[in-house]
């Protein structure tokens, strides 16, 4: 089967190189890919956004099944225009998509369908904003109600932090139209986890707990960014705690939505807090595989990833069960100095080859190649992940081949999984 991956980071680096992996696969395209997953595939020139364009070569092409990897496409609707196409893709339709797409409609759903999350309340202009902030004082949350590249959210520990923040998602648009509504919730106190899951609509397929480390500096400190890091297995989402995240959250979001008329296909992400006391509340919902989560869930996955999502696609995830590797797996960003900020593009980056090995791949995010040369592109250039007998072997290995390469103004966290690990 030829199979498509839509978009260029590090996420679908590796998507494409555990579907480079199945022997049901005979050939693969990246568009636009990156330099990572030309290793695996045959990257092409479309951009991930160009939904046309993508329907017309996989038409041209006989592609068996489109894996979209970035949330903006499935919002713009790839899924639908596939699907009317008689293609396969493997997705949310745009209606479903919404649920990662507007955060004030993903909190509508979790409120009427009692899913746990905070308190919150949702304003289309300032001023009504900056009264509530008034009322419910600090520490709290500011999110801008649209995709922002995982960079939409502001933790504010005062109220001056609070305005500043609505200042700059309303008035100012930083986010562009994906400020013209903001929501604004209480800041949840606990340890944050990624959990994913597989669904066809209505079978829910967990995949192995992640946790994620969005803030930029040590300690969780700092903006956030996309992911400057993630680990699996999470400690802290034992089996008890996993059975009741599927009773509690994933299931009821998926029969929610197929209540409101939009059936929900593909990759449920819950970014969630765990409270004090043990218990689940919904940070957030996603559309698609998380970035970096992605990465270690998938050098642990020991099954096949195409029939998993064939089966999505096709409606028979009740029959599937997945195998994992009895190992951990850390996956440590490497970024361009600046980042989430501003940051210089084009240096070299030397190491690569040096610093993989049996157990350790280096996944590409924001690379190209010039003249032969491995160059930055992006903000999050490299997810150098490592497979190790536990956690803390993992990080052993990941740090390790992180020493291997080099890049000028190159910045990662030193303390990548170190929660997972008791003293």
């Amino acid at each position: 089967m030829k199979i498509l991956v839509v978009g260029g980071g590090g996420r679908e680096h590796a998507i494409t190189w555990k579907l480079a992996k199945s022997p049901g696969v005979t050939k693969i395209f990246a568009a636009p890919g990156n330099p990572g997953t030309a290793a695996h595939a045959q990257n092409i020139a479309i951009k991930a956004d160009d939904i046309e364009a993508l329907k017309k070569f996989a038409i041209k092409e006989g592609i068996g099944l489109t894996v979209i990897g970035p949330e903006d496409p499935l919002s713009l609707g790839i899924v639908d225009a596939f699907e009317e196409a008689g293609l396969k893709a493997f997705g949310p339709s745009g209606a479903a998509a919404e649920l990662e797409a507007s955060k004030a409609f993903c909190k509508s759903i979790m409120e009427t369908y009692n899913i746990p999350t905070a308190a919150y309340g949702e304003f289309t202009e300032a001023a009504p904003a900056l009264d509530y902030i008034r009322e419910k004082g600090a520490p709290i949350v500011v999110k801008a109600d649209g995709l922002a590249a995982g960079k939409g959210v502001f933790l504010c520990f005062t109220e001056d932090e609070a305005r500043d923040a609505v200042k700059s998602i309303m008035e100012d648009k930083v986010f562009g139209i994906a400020g013209a509504r903001v929501v604004i919730e209480e800041l949840l106190l606990g340890e944050e986890a990624s959990f994913l899951a597989i669904t066809d609509g209505e079978s829910v397929v967990p995949l192995a707990p992640a946790q994620d480390h969005k803030a930029v500096f040590n300690g969780d400190k700092g903006p956030n960014t996309g992911g400057m890091g993630a680990y699996s297995p999470a400690p802290l989402v034992t089996k008890e705690l996993e059975a009741e995240i599927m009773d509690t959250v994933m299931i009821p979001a998926v029969r929610g939505m197929a209540a409101e008329g939009r059936p929900y296909k593909g990759v449920l992400y819950a970014g969630l807090m765990i409270s004090p006391e043990g218990r689940p509340v919904v940070l957030e919902f996603n559309c698609r595989f998380g970035d970096p989560e992605t990465q270690p869930i998938l050098m642990r996955l020991k099954s096949d990833l195409l029939p998993l999502l064939m089966a999505s696609v096709e409606g028979r995830l009740a029959s599937i069960e997945l195998e994992w590797f009895d190992k951990a797996a850390v996956c440590v960003v490497m970024s361009s100095g600046g980042y989430p900020g501003a940051y210089e593009k084009g240096i070299e980056i030397k190491g690569v080859g040096d610093a993989e090995s049996d157990s350790v791949t280096v996944f590409h995010a924001g690379t190209a190649t010039i003249d032969g040369k491995l160059l930055t592109s992006g903000g999050r250039v490299l997810g150098v992940t490592a497979l190790g007998r536990d956690i803390k072997e993992a990080i052993e290995k990941a740090y390790e081949a992180v020493a291997k390469i080099d890049f000028a103004g190159a910045y990662y966290r030193t303390d990548i999984g170190k929660k997972a690990i008791k003293d």
